[in-house]
């Protein structure tokens, strides 16, 4: 740390948060008796709280954002840069970041032509659920407007996404929902067993028709999207079955259906690859981003569709109504584009995508590692970095661990400066998956340290 505060700052700054904030995902009752944390400082993968006490970042800012690391001066003299020549202009016209950034990611998406730019994967996720909802009454009578969504996936925190949000406990009393979304089947291999009817053999494209079947009961000719996670991130890091993505996009072509590929955790290099679904072969009707476009220095989200898409919104430019009537406040300031640009251009300059892979297999090794150690980890799943354990009580009858003993491995682990993160308000009764999420410039130092204070957290609390 730099010493910028000092403890009589400190203390004003802790009451003034326990007095006034109101923190996310949180239950404020302890901050009655206990301080609320404040992280001050960020440099590289590691983070300082008011006590000064150093931590090793394994979640990458909490959610899976931060991928390009803490105090990277480039990014924010280039939003700093930006601001001071134009902060902001309505997205009903362009900025110069804004169309450089688009091109700059078009060319790592074959197949997508167009960006939407908003300020929230919750927002870009009702831009795209807009979208469907205005293509089915502008071509379909408005009948196609049913929109699919998988159990476990998560996919924003509005009404309209919570609507189609497959975690039980995330929804529950925020209801009564939007109505035309419809729930489908996750494909979660590990557990198949609680799936009647699911195969040993050839699951992948079991767990994918198992969604034609919800599109035969409700109509083809009612359903207009679907939309899942490439990768299922708070629903328990649920990597798909060989043969799933392939079968989805058959299916999705069979009933003129829009494959929407929600990537706000997976986006920008999480996976090793620029995006999730490019693991797959596929080329979706929608993809959305947020978290790690800009690695968390600015807000932005993107929406991006194929010319395709595009098309349906121009096709009649006598109607008054046949554009996307929408528009994101924030969708038109220029620090996000700006951030945005930057943190490519590290990515690229440093070969993160391939430092994701490559120490993406040195920590899954590492968790199997474990895994052996340890009976009460029954799978360890992942892509690239982000990577899960799930923990059972016992590995014959895969009986889930209990969500309070994962939250004692996440506090043991804090208590050793090390921040990892644990599936939490999400599926009742299978809170039981640690998450971990390091930034993209992890070292193997980084990674000994992460796996030996999850290995010690274990110990004790498992013996």
């Amino acid at each position: 740390m730099d010493g910028t505060f000092n403890e009589n700052d400190i203390s004003r700054v802790v009451e003034a948060d326990r007095a006034h904030v109101w923190h996310h995902l949180s239950q404020h009752k302890t901050y009655e008796t206990t301080d609320p944390r404040i992280i001050v400082e960020g440099k590289g993968m590691r983070v300082w709280d008011q006590h000064g006490k150093e931590h090793l970042d394994a979640v990458s800012g909490g959610v899976w954002t931060v991928n390009v690391g803490y105090g990277r001066e480039s990014i924010a003299n280039a939003v700093r840069d930006q601001l001071v020549k134009l902060n902001y202009f309505a997205g009903s016209a362009g900025s110069i970041p804004g169309s450089i950034f688009s091109e700059m990611l078009i060319d790592k998406m074959p197949g997508m032509s167009r960006l939407y730019y908003c300020n929230s994967g919750s927002e870009a996720n009702e831009k795209g659920f807009k979208m469907v909802r205005q293509i089915a009454h502008k071509r379909y009578g408005g009948t196609k407007h049913k929109i699919l969504y998988r159990d476990r996936d998560y996919h924003g925190t509005t009404i309209g996404c919570l609507s189609a949000g497959g975690q039980d406990e995330r929804n529950a009393q925020y209801g009564p929902f939007t109505p035309g979304f419809v729930r489908v089947p996750h494909c979660l291999e590990y557990r198949s067993h609680e799936q009647e009817g699911a195969p040993i053999d050839g699951y992948g494209v079991w767990a994918a028709n198992q969604i034609e079947k919800i599109i035969l009961q409700e109509g083809p000719e009612t359903v207009g999207a679907l939309c899942l996670e490439p990768v299922t991130a708070g629903g328990g890091v649920i990597t798909p079955p060989d043969g799933y993505w392939e079968r989805i996009r058959e299916i999705c072509d069979q009933y003129d259906i829009l494959l929407h590929i929600d990537e706000v955790v997976c986006g920008l290099g999480r996976t090793g690859t620029w995006f999730g679904y490019q693991h797959y072969g596929i080329k979706p009707d929608m993809v959305t981003m947020a978290k790690g476009v800009a690695s968390g220095y600015a807000a932005i989200a993107c929406l991006v569709t194929t010319e395709e898409v595009f098309n349906m919104f121009k096709d009649d430019a006598a109607d008054p109504m046949n554009y996307f009537r929408d528009i994101s406040t924030f969708g038109g300031c220029t620090a996000g584009p700006a951030a945005a640009i930057e943190n490519m251009k590290i990515i690229e300059r440093e070969n993160l995508l391939q430092n994701t892979i490559d120490m993406g297999a040195y920590m899954t090794g590492k968790l199997e590692e474990l895994q052996d150690k340890y009976s009460v980890i029954g799978q360890v799943r992942s892509k690239g970095l982000f990577l899960g354990a799930e923990l059972v009580e016992d590995r014959e009858t895969k009986t889930p661990m209990p969500e309070k003993m994962l939250q004692a491995v996440v506090g043991d682990c804090m208590q050793q400066g090390v921040v990892i993160g644990a599936t939490n308000r999400s599926v009742p009764g299978k809170n039981n998956t640690l998450c971990f999420s390091p930034a993209l410039i992890a070292t193997k130092d980084d990674i000994n340290q992460i796996i030996d204070a999850v290995d010690s957290a274990m110990g004790r609390v498992f013996g």
